[in-house]
């Protein structure tokens, strides 16, 4: 994914990413600082070790999250979620996925 944040930056979408994790806090920095040293930038990481936020986004699958993507509203309402294991792989089509749910979002 952070080999590919430039497409996900050309959506020009008004909106604020981040990636959730069930992980500890103290987990989420080791790695956000690993994706950084690696790829120069990272996402900001999410901390929800007690799936709150994915249960919310109904990606919780038993005690860990499906992998996959979704938006929620300023309000915390779902707009939609994607479970999907290879969306990084699918690229295009997650980012055609996103672009247009964000799109449908807007005009109402």
């Amino acid at each position: 994914m952070h080999q590919n944040l430039d497409k996900l930056e050309d959506l020009n979408l008004n909106v604020d990413t981040y990636i959730i994790s069930k992980d500890t806090v103290e987990e989420q920095k080791i790695l956000y600082d690993e994706i950084k040293r690696v790829f120069g930038k990272s996402l900001p990481i999410l901390a929800d070790p007690e799936l709150k936020v994915i249960d919310q986004m109904g990606m919780k699958n038993g005690d860990i999250a499906y992998r996959g993507y979704g938006m929620m509203d300023s309000d915390g309402n779902v707009i939609f979620q994607t479970k999907n294991d290879h969306w990084g792989e699918q690229l295009n089509q997650t980012l055609n996925e996103i672009e247009e749910e964000y799109q449908n979002f807007m005009s109402e």
